[in-house]
């Protein structure tokens, strides 16, 4: 580089201006070498003035330096016709790009087709010589003699992918104020051996530069689910919600299905709606007494219901799944709060992945991320549920909620929550909730007056919300930008 550098003030010193491409031309030396011996005599001051330029060049592509040695495809196609012909499917088979070749060759009137020869169609040369045009052409553009090159050869070789313009950097050199043939090189830090010796009286050092950005330290960055999450989390604490366990991402379908008192026969048991564990494929560890009382519910009844009047089989019950919902995990947590006398009122929640035999498009995946809130206590009702939905969805910052009647095997009344998508501009389900049957607490073991809320929705779609994302397989999955993590500033609900 340092060869280099005194090369390129020799050469400003015998011209008024020099253009470095000239000038690594002349130098017989890569152009990037040039560039970067301007940089290190820019950074030592005004030895040198550098106007940066920008310049359209033609460049051949990988295509068009075959041809260059070859020759054009059409070229090839009149050559490989001898004088006394070929058949037309024996000469597309023998030379590369025979088609584009063939197509330029009849174009130019070098070639003709007798479609009545024998054997099918015949390919003869119509003329006795051929001059390559598209050859010199681009032997020119390769040298940079453009002057004979007209646009309308240049427009042609673009769309046939022979050549390729590139815009160039260049820089304009000339002298600076302070111009000399002799650098030396400014130090970068003032050391203790030069304190030591006093050398650095004599010393030339590089300006400090207080402006210039430091480089940004390497991190990982948040993804918007993770942000949203955390988010849920603060909020349902901030409600007074302890945190249900949800560390079992396999589970079996007694606590999943049986005990929210959804049948047996339930199409959501279905292959095509959950996904099966083969190993273990079955589950042995069960609370036996509530195990005969959740029977008893689906097969009885009791309490003022009849039940689901079916045999219900405990070799359904041991089926090992991936949770369809955290809804199994709210399950075991009432459970172990039914166990504890007396009776005391709670409110739980859970954010966690669940697992769904789902088609995918774009607000649905075979796995999301699901929130659920409960609330247990004496005499809730609809218009509680209504009140804790409507003041949670608050605090994320959505405020367009409607409420439509659905079905749900293990609530009564239930209702699905929609809220506005300003992206897909239309309502988005975001949500389910209900009222736990009472088939679904008496087995417990909870007091006849007790009744629990419950609302549950995805991580996925409030966040597809909050960041206008149109389609969950670009927010999560094999598909996800991730610059779009980087860039994505940290997620503030309105609250």
């Amino acid at each position: 580089m340092a060869d280099i550098t005194g090369l390129v003030l020799q050469h400003i010193d015998k011209s008024d201006k020099i253009n470095t491409l000239d000038l690594a031309e002349s130098l017989k030396e890569d152009h990037q070498k040039i560039v970067g011996a301007v940089k290190s005599l820019q950074a030592l001051g005004d030895v040198i003035k550098a106007e940066q330029q920008v310049l359209k060049r033609l460049h051949l592509t990988d295509e068009g330096k075959v041809v260059l040695a070859n020759g054009s495809h059409e070229a090839q196609i009149f050559k490989a016709v001898p004088k006394d012909g070929i058949a037309q499917d024996q000469l597309m088979i023998s030379v590369p790009n025979s088609k584009i070749g063939f197509s330029k060759a009849m174009q130019a009137g070098w070639i003709t087709i007798d479609k009545a020869a024998e054997g099918g169609p015949k390919v003869l040369r119509k003329v006795e010589s051929i001059t390559d045009e598209v050859q010199i052409i681009l032997d020119k553009i390769d040298k940079l003699n453009l002057s004979d090159v007209t646009d309308v050869q240049t427009n042609e070789y673009k769309k046939r992918k022979l050549i390729t313009e590139v815009k160039v950097t260049t820089y304009l050199l000339s002298k600076g104020p302070n111009f000399t043939l002799k650098v030396e090189k400014q130090e970068n830090e003032l050391t203790p051996e030069m304190i030591t010796s006093g050398s650095w009286k004599t010393k030339e050092f590089k300006q400090y530069n207080f402006d210039a950005l430091g480089v940004m330290p390497p991190s990982g960055h948040l993804h918007p689910l993770l942000k949203v999450r955390s988010e849920f989390r603060q909020i349902f604490l901030e409600m007074g919600f302890s945190e249900m366990a949800t560390n079992k991402f396999v589970e079996n379908s007694f606590w999943n299905f049986d005990t929210l008192f959804q049948p047996q026969q339930h199409p959501a048991r279905d292959a095509h709606d959950t996904f099966f564990i083969s190993d273990p494929a079955m589950a042995h560890q069960f609370p036996m007494d509530y195990l005969e009382t959740v029977k008893h519910m689906h097969e009885k009844g009791g309490q003022g219901s009849q039940g689901y009047r079916y045999d219900w089989k405990i070799e359904e019950a041991k089926k090992n799944i991936l949770r369809t919902h955290t809804t199994a995990n709210t399950s075991r947590t009432l459970y172990a709060l039914a166990q504890k006398t007396p009776f005391k009122p709670g409110k739980f929640f859970s954010i966690d992945r669940v697992f769904r035999n789902e088609s995918l498009d774009a607000t649905h995946l075979a796995e999301f991320h699901q929130i659920e809130g409960v609330v247990i206590d004496f005499g809730l009702t609809l218009g509680d549920l209504m009140g804790f939905m409507n003041e949670f969805f608050k605090k994320l910052g959505i405020r367009k909620l409607r409420f439509k009647p659905a079905y749900n095997p293990y609530t009564e009344p239930s209702m699905e929550v929609f809220s506005y998508h300003e992206g897909l501009q239309k309502w988005v389900e975001i949500g389910n909730s209900g009222v736990f049957r009472p088939e679904m607490l008496l087995p417990m073991g909870f007091p006849k007056e007790v009744t629990a809320i419950a609302w549950g929705l995805s991580v996925e779609r409030p966040t597809m919300i909050k960041y206008r994302v149109d389609n969950i397989r670009d927010l999560i999955g094999p598909k996800v930008d991730l610059q779009m993590i980087y860039n994505n500033p940290i997620c503030r609900l309105d609250k």
